[in-house]
């Protein structure tokens, strides 16, 4: 296991450090687990009371929280601990690429164009007319599809699909059996009878998109999906077709986004919400967990729907009041009208 000396640790991170700079961590562990060979954190007030117990060979911690620490302790004072923690997870990460080299049983069209240093791992299938640029990593099982573009840097890990003619671009990570491209959900009724629709656009993915396990990306219907720069989306995620969502926004898991929504820049849409197609949501929206968003949202801010957890004795009384209400609303109303004759 590598071993980072504090000094170093403290320049990757352009905090100030308190302490033994030639002292090593090998790992990172939470506050109240760490041992002297790790380091810690503090992102959060409430935990405070931990710092002077904890024994972590390192603790990255804010200015206002240096007080608090054991006076033994080595220190990394930053702006943002919690960033901090970010970065040096990312120097100590040792998670395996999803492929090393280019297996003997993957099966590569003729035409297919590789950059530099690409890894395709076993019996994954690219056909024809795909690019793939320097140092992508293509997962065990990955499927792309014709005329596919994967720009540099970007990984699939095992049985990712992507469908024909997807564009996606440098540093994107698409999570296991995830699927970028399938058919959207698109039908013509005549008489009871349906009738497909062809999907005949792509989907284009920017730069530095990470996009969970099992969620699934549909193509458009004339025009793109589209997924610009920088957005997360969880796991279990449902992206309908010509659905585009701006740079930066966060989507947790088990999303299900209707087609042609827009959904704007620097967003956060909470996990299991459903949000209606055909409409827009502005920059700067946070939409709270398991929330039901049926028309546009206009102005910044946070939004919330939903019946907050009770007891089922509560939940019964408030099912049975709501099933009620357009009943109470009219005596409401007469009791409104008696009183302004009076």
């Amino acid at each position: 296991m590598a071993q980072y000396r504090l000094q170093q640790l403290a320049e990757h991170v352009s905090g100030r450090l308190c302490g033994n700079p030639e002292a090593t961590v090998d790992s990172i562990a939470a506050l109240d687990k760490a041992q002297p060979n790790q380091l810690s954190f503090i992102s959060n007030a409430k935990f405070r009371e931990r710092l002077q117990q904890s024994v972590a060979g390192c603790l990255l911690v804010s200015e206002t929280d240096v007080e608090f620490c054991h006076a033994d302790s080595n220190l990394i004072v930053v702006n943002d601990p919690y960033i901090a923690y970010a970065l040096i997870a990312q120097l100590m990460d040792a998670t395996p690429k999803a492929a090393s080299g280019i297996a003997k049983s993957a099966v590569l069209s003729p035409s297919v164009i590789l950059g530099d240093n690409v890894s395709i791992g076993a019996n994954a299938v690219i056909e024809d007319g795909v690019v793939l640029g320097d140092n992508v990593v293509i997962g065990a099982g990955c499927f792309v599809g014709k005329n596919s573009k994967i720009g540099s840097g970007t990984q699939l890990w095992a049985n990712a699909t992507v469908y024909h003619e997807v564009e996606i671009g440098q540093d994107c990570l698409i999570q296991a059996a995830a699927v970028i491209g399938a058919d959207g959900f698109g039908y013509a009724n005549d008489k009871g009878k349906w009738i497909k629709i062809p999907q005949r656009g792509q989907v284009i993915i920017g730069n530095r998109v990470e996009i969970g396990a099992c969620t699934c990306i549909d193509r458009g219907a004339l025009d793109a999906t589209i997924i610009e720069d920088n957005v997360i989306i969880d796991n279990l995620c449902q992206i309908a077709h010509n659905v585009h969502i701006g740079t930066g926004t966060a989507v947790a898991g088990g999303v299900i986004m209707a087609g042609s929504l827009t959904v704007g820049k620097y967003c956060l849409i909470g996990g299991a919400s459903v949000i209606n197609g055909h409409m827009e949501i502005c920059d700067g929206v946070t939409v709270t967990g398991m929330s039901m968003v049926m028309r546009p949202i206009t102005e910044p801010g946070v939004y919330s729907s939903g019946i907050p957890l009770q007891t089922n004795k509560e939940w019964r009384k408030t099912a049975a009041l709501t099933m009620n209400i357009s009943e109470i609303n009219r005596r409401l109303k007469a009791l409104e009208r008696e009183h302004g004759k009076a």
